[in-house]
């Protein structure tokens, strides 16, 4: 991608975050080109990846497993499929040090990527939560290699404190609020607290956290419209449309399996429309 039309994109997907009057910043995530293409063609402004996405369609398990230059090779097909914003899922990084997640981040801006989530969250029962220290060390060296390349990185910080059930549930809000401003405060333009579903928890994340919250949206989760009025400056979808993806695979399965017939493709695109959607060049 050309350097002044990635640094445009980014500017855009920054500048939307903080725009009034506009709602929450809708972002869906994709896993692969043919799922980000068809959310453009929707009409979203910006596409997300999805870590477990990505993962489940090389048929591995989410965590770091998928290698990096695996994840980012679909990275970078995904950011050359379409003209809006992409902001790539990179877990933690892909490293134990902010050496490493600044050389992950290099490579991802790279592959195309105008954003990129960078989550606190381990697979660690014992310490399930990176130091936040640590974690701000890492967010700091994003920022920093991503002005080095000239590109306004729009980092999302994510604390795993909801996600992973971390502490006493009554000091969850406290806590997200304060990992959520160390990382503010170390250069991330969003705090994302994936895994918070109750309305008024998700108020006080919005009026305590000094920067753009992102919630992780779906079955169970306040509307729109809700998080919208709490405050809410970004929505995801994560692995959602994926999974469910691939339940409505396991319908058609069971239907021809049992009953030999295929009405649960009858809402399938034409085949003729789908080589035109995905026949059309994107534009530089």
């Amino acid at each position: 991608m050309e350097p002044t039309t990635q640094r445009s994109l980014a500017e855009t997907f920054r500048d939307r975050h903080t725009a009034e009057g506009t709602g929450p910043l809708l972002l869906p995530n994709s896993w692969d080109a043919a799922s980000t293409i068809i959310y453009e063609e929707a009409g979203f402004e910006a596409v997300g990846t999805s870590s477990a996405g990505i993962a489940a369609s090389l048929g591995v398990p989410d965590g770091e497993v998928l290698s990096r230059a695996d994840m980012l090779a679909v990275v970078e097909r995904i950011a050359g499929s379409v003209d809006i914003p992409v902001s790539a899922d990179i877990e933690a990084g892909y490293g134990d040090s902010p050496r490493e997640v600044a050389e992950t981040v290099r490579l991802t801006i790279e592959a195309g990527a105008v954003g990129v989530n960078l989550e606190d969250g381990t697979d660690d029962p014992a310490q399930p939560l990176i130091d936040v220290d640590e974690h701000a060390a890492r967010l700091r060296a994003a920022r920093e290699v991503a002005d080095k390349a000239g590109i306004p990185l729009v980092i999302n910080g994510r604390t795993d404190v909801f996600w992973r059930e971390v502490g006493d549930e009554s000091h969850r809000v406290e806590a997200a609020i304060e990992r959520a401003n160390a990382y503010a405060a170390a250069g991330s333009d969003c705090l994302f607290v994936p895994g918070v579903t109750d309305l008024s928890a998700i108020s006080e994340l919005a009026a305590g956290i000094d920067g753009p919250v992102n919630i992780l949206g779906g079955p169970g989760a306040p509307p729109i419209a809700e998080l919208d009025n709490a405050g809410v400056a970004r929505v995801s979808i994560g692995s959602g449309p994926m999974r469910a993806t691939l339940g409505f695979l396991r319908e058609i399965s069971d239907e021809l399996l049992t009953g030999g017939t295929y009405d649960r493709m009858a809402n399938a695109i034409p085949y003729a429309e789908l080589i035109d959607l995905l026949g059309q060049p994107k534009t530089e």
